[in-house]
């Protein structure tokens, strides 16, 4: 792993097609499992077009970044896992939002009427296309369109979700279920106002209602017993991927897994620590318990 990876840069050409995610499947003679792994969030291609639109620097615009989330999981595949990661990143477009939770304010035009202006994470400046980021910088130097919304919700949003609900529909029709975990990291600000004054890893599974007790049971089980504290939907609950998916009843079980970055990013340099192995080595571990355990019990 290099030290410092700067922006990836797409070039400005509004004809280049560029893949918005990356799918990895498990080699043969892996493991059969129902696991989707998603990492919304750690995506690092910032398009030209938004650099030319932002007074932001490459290290200030990064912030919002899950950084190095899709590295801490990439072994997964070899547990049975179906991963896919997103390519852009979420400041392009976040595809962890409603396609059209946008920010009236943003824009030069008026937005449409199906546009939803007044949810909790448009208030804060991280709808769809977000306004700031983490530390509540402003992202953007002008107005955007609307046309420019569109064309980032069609070319990043709906292939995203197509692609991410075929793999949870290819887990179940295999498994009889699916177990979609959605993984993201957390300023360790964020870790510090967490339930219990600090915590290393936030479970989010909507109070129970996007997965079995026994899933979340489980995961927390295995965290706290490698020596992990582990918080339950405070500060965060899960977002739009564990809300839309995680239907129980149905046989799809998602959750989301927020880990705190002070774990293995040095949060102002923006580069990996030690803990980086020793974190990844302990969530192989949780791969395998996951993998090991009686998805009848689900």
């Amino acid at each position: 792993m290099n030290a410092w990876e700067p922006i990836a840069a797409a070039r400005a050409d509004p004809d280049e097609t560029l893949e918005p995610f990356v799918i990895e499947r498990p080699p043969p003679g892996a493991p059969l499992s129902p696991l989707v792994f998603a990492s919304p969030h750690s995506g690092r291609v910032y398009p030209a077009l938004m650099m030319a639109a932002s007074h932001l620097d490459a290290a200030a615009i990064r912030r919002s970044e899950d950084m190095f989330v899709d590295r801490l999981i990439e072994r997964a595949p070899a547990y049975g896992a179906l991963v896919i990661t997103a390519r852009l990143a979420r400041v392009w477009l976040d595809v962890n939002r409603e396609a059209w939770e946008l920010d009236p304010a943003m824009f030069e035009d008026e937005l449409p009427a199906y546009a939803r202006r007044r949810t909790a994470r448009v208030a804060a400046g991280l709808g769809a296309i977000a306004r700031v980021v983490c530390e509540g910088q402003e992202i953007y130097a002008r107005k955007l369109s609307f046309a420019e919304a569109r064309a980032r919700v069609d070319s990043v949003h709906r292939p995203y979700h197509d692609a991410l609900a075929g793999l949870i529909a290819e887990a179940r029709a295999a498994h009889g279920i699916a177990v979609l975990v959605d993984w993201h990291s957390m300023p360790s600000a964020a870790a510090r106002a967490a339930a219990g004054g600090a915590c290393d890893m936030v479970l989010g599974d909507r109070f129970g209602g996007s997965c079995s007790a026994t899933l979340s049971r489980l995961v927390e089980r295995e965290l706290t017993g490698m020596g992990y504290r582990v918080a339950r939907n405070a500060p965060y609950a899960g977002g739009f991927t564990t809300e839309h998916y995680g239907r129980p009843a149905a046989g799809v079980h998602a959750l989301q897994i927020e880990v705190n970055r002070a774990l293995y990013l040095d949060e102002v340099r923006l580069t990996p620590t030690p803990g980086f192995i020793r974190l990844q080595s302990d969530l192989e571990g949780l791969f395998a318990a996951l993998t090991a355990m009686d998805w009848e019990a689900l």
